[in-house]
């Protein structure tokens, strides 16, 4: 399962940890173990920290981070006042100032949906000047604005999220599609890999959830 990750998102340049539920999955663990450079968003540093981690980078508004971390790791914290963005966006921005493009985003869900749906959003945003994909407990999340092949495995779960209207064509999923435009996101919710490979054929922004495990039987197959 290891080498299917990596062949999907390669060995990126710097692991962002963001301030929600810290993962216990293996795959978003082993890339903050595998890190070479890791980055807290602001207040993920304390649990970070707390769990025997040392950050590179600590970037934010340094309003959730600990007195005693500030005084702690003050060498590494990148203070931005910034109130018209959040501390997500300034460390992905921080990383690609410093040469760093390709990302991946672990613990960026979890604690609250509002929270959440706003960080997954932001993907279609950072695809722009970054290689970037989210990584939660349950699957990875990437943005395209593309025609899209992604390498697979047979009953692997894949959701996809239209931003913006467009058509969408899938080849190679349970649930076909022929030039659709979709008009709800959960319309592209809850499809299931046929084999090594399925592609998303768009020129809009779309966010595409592969699931780590495969898809549960339908009542329908689980009967037979």
């Amino acid at each position: 399962m290891s080498d299917f990750f990596t062949s999907l998102i390669g060995n990126p340049d710097a692991v962002i940890i963001a301030n929600g539920n810290y993962p216990t999955h293996e795959i978003p663990l082993s890339y903050i173990e595998k890190a070479t450079y890791i980055v807290c968003c602001d207040g993920a540093a304390n649990g970070f920290i707390a769990r025997g981690g040392h950050p590179n980078a600590i970037v934010g508004d340094c309003d959730s981070i600990s007195e005693e971390n500030k005084i702690r790791f003050a060498d590494i914290i990148h203070p931005d006042p910034d109130q018209f963005t959040n501390d997500l966006t300034k460390s992905v921005q921080f990383c690609v100032q410093q040469g760093m493009e390709n990302l991946i985003i672990v613990a960026a869900t979890g604690k609250s949906e509002d929270h959440a749906l706003g960080n997954i959003s932001l993907l279609a945003e950072y695809m722009y000047y970054s290689n970037v994909a989210m990584i939660t407990d349950y699957g990875i999340i990437f943005p395209i604005h593309s025609p899209t092949t992604f390498p697979s495995f047979r009953g692997q779960r894949i959701s996809f999220f239209c931003i913006d209207r467009t058509e969408v064509t899938l080849h190679g999923l349970r649930y076909p599609l022929d030039k659709a435009v979709l008009t709800n996101w959960w319309q592209g919710t809850l499809n299931e890999s046929l084999g090594d490979a399925f592609s998303i054929e768009t020129w809009g922004r779309t966010l595409v959830f592969c699931g780590h495990y495969p898809a549960p039987a339908s009542p329908a197959s689980a009967s037979l």
